[in-house]
């Protein structure tokens, strides 16, 4: 007998039986380029993110697995990314030493608790929740992001050992400080790496640029030991599994994480949704949002308890499993199998990564993060989102990240008030008759600007053009009855004309049908 709720609790059981032999090996080659272009971003983002070199290999490997498998998006990849790095490194930085024990801790009890928050939200199905982050908040948010990584990576760059900031502006006052402590040979290694990165991208896009670039700067500083023998490298690790990270419970440090949570939550399904839905768009794929809400939660979840730090939707890797073909979201699946077989016999070349050619190619990847073209389309479209979006990266440079967020949001918020909260209205006079369409709903926000429009108009007879009214609340419900009353204890009338079904219902509630001071006309 079938099991009527198995493709609910397992979503994957509803395409993996359509796979042919085909289709599984071309994800399977797709897998292996996202692989390839996943193996350097990753290590680069946990070094963002103030973790050892190799978690940025395991937030790719079962957070990807879980996400790809319960999620509903055909080419959607997760792991780790720069934005969410940032922010995971701003939010746990100030509690313990990046790098260290208790520092993974706080990371892996963060990411589990952000996981909780989307997974609830894809339970409550409160998916469209996510779209109170505005595009514009988004924008911001990653312009000053890309901001305050390029300033953290620029130390690395000169060969200078700085302690970490708070803010982009402090890390830009204690670079200025020791600049001239630089060295010259790390500098030079560096800007090479950015300069190569940005020829390869120019000639060969399509290329594995960063696993190029990073590579041959290896090779330059093994060959030319006198030059270059005194940069740092990245930090050996002894390859392996992700292993099993037990999470302390403890309910302070829950409370102290619960806000950081929350928006590096948000900011991940903002993020993925967005990737998502951009892309089911151009392959005429239907998007279920609650179910990948819940599918990013439940990877975050899981991957928390197998050192993975928190992971959401790549714009590259995505990108890549879409333009490359991938034709099930096992492409996902086989890029994370590929990702752990790196981990635990390549660990030992990872080592040979110059600290400045890293840095490099994270300037590079930051220029890649800003939405040039999103940005004057923008200010071309809405100044007043572009103020959100200008507001959200001021906000990124001068604040804490997750502050930040809160701050766009809240921004968005109120030019969305203040934007329903006056409606479009004309006003005509025909006849005795003074009359008022109304292009939006009658909420508590705009019932004061209505009344004030309706108690400037003289005629006999007030009649609103009701049409376009799709929702009317109990302060705009109150409102009209208030002004209706008004009007009768002059000898004039107000009456709504075609106005919806829902709306008159609302209306005709309050004092019952009989006794309703407002008329109704077809």
């Amino acid at each position: 007998m079938a099991w009527p709720n198995r493709h609910k609790l397992f979503p994957f059981l509803s395409w993996l039986p359509r796979q042919t032999r085909a289709s599984v090996g071309r994800d399977l080659i797709v897998g292996l380029s996202g692989a390839i272009l996943a193996l350097p971003q990753s290590i680069a983002y946990a070094l963002i993110a103030g973790l050892p070199p190799e978690y940025g290999l395991y937030a790719a490997i079962v957070p990807v697995l879980i996400a790809c498998l319960w999620g509903s998006s055909w080419h959607l990849i997760c792991g780790p990314t720069a934005a969410i790095s940032i922010v995971l490194y701003a939010s746990v930085s100030p509690l313990a030493v990046p790098g260290s024990q208790d520092y993974i801790t706080l990371i892996l009890l963060l990411t589990f608790l952000a996981g909780i928050f989307q997974w609830l939200l894809g339970m409550l199905r409160f998916g469209a929740l996510v779209n109170f982050v505005s595009h514009s908040v988004v924008l911001g948010f990653t312009l000053g992001a890309a901001v305050v990584i390029a300033l953290g990576q620029l130390p690395n760059l000169l060969g200078l050992d700085l302690p970490s900031q708070a803010t982009a502006l402090n890390s830009l006052l204690s670079l200025i400080n020791h600049i001239g402590a630089l060295d010259k040979p790390s500098l030079a290694l560096g800007v090479g790496t950015l300069v190569l990165g940005i020829i390869l991208k120019l000639l060969l896009p399509r290329w594995p640029t960063l696993l190029i670039t990073l590579t041959l700067s290896g090779l330059l500083v093994w060959l030319w030991p006198a030059m270059f023998g005194h940069v740092k490298l990245v930090s050996s690790f002894v390859g392996k599994l992700p292993p099993f990270s037990p999470l302390p419970l403890d309910l302070e440090l829950v409370l102290r994480l619960l806000p950081s949570a929350v928006a590096v939550g948000m900011l991940g399904l903002v993020t993925s949704l967005s990737i998502a839905r951009s892309l089911s768009a151009r392959s005429q794929q239907l998007l279920d949002a609650n179910q990948e809400v819940r599918s990013q939660g439940l990877s975050n979840i899981v991957g928390s308890f197998f050192s993975g730090s928190l992971s959401a939707g790549s714009f590259t890797r995505s990108g890549l499993s879409y333009e490359a073909g991938a034709c099930s979201p096992l492409a996902g699946v086989f890029s994370a199998l590929w990702v752990a077989l790196f981990a635990v016999t390549g660990a030992t070349l990872i080592a040979h990564i110059p600290i400045p050619a890293m840095a490099g190619s994270i300037l590079l990847i930051c220029w890649g993060l800003v939405d040039h073209r999103g940005i004057r389309s923008l200010f071309r479209v809405s100044r007043s989102e572009f103020a959100v979006m200008a507001l959200t990266c001021v906000a990124t440079l001068l604040l804490e990240l997750q502050t930040a967020i809160y701050a766009g949001v809240l921004a968005s918020l109120f030019f969305y008030l203040k934007r329903t909260s006056q409606p479009r209205v004309q006003q005509w006079r025909d006849g005795d008759e003074d009359i008022l369409r109304v292009g939006g709903s009658i909420f508590f926000g705009a019932s004061h600007y209505l009344q004030v429009r309706l108690q400037r108009m003289h005629g006999e007879r007030v009649v609103i053009d009701a049409q376009q009214i799709n929702f009317i609340d109990y302060s705009g419900v109150e409102m009209l009855h208030q002004e209706a009353r008004r009007l009768l204890q002059q000898d004039r009338s107000l009456t709504l004309r075609r106005a919806r079904p829902q709306v008159v219902e609302e209306l005709r509630k309050l004092e019952g049908a009989e006794k309703c001071p407002i008329r109704f006309e077809d």
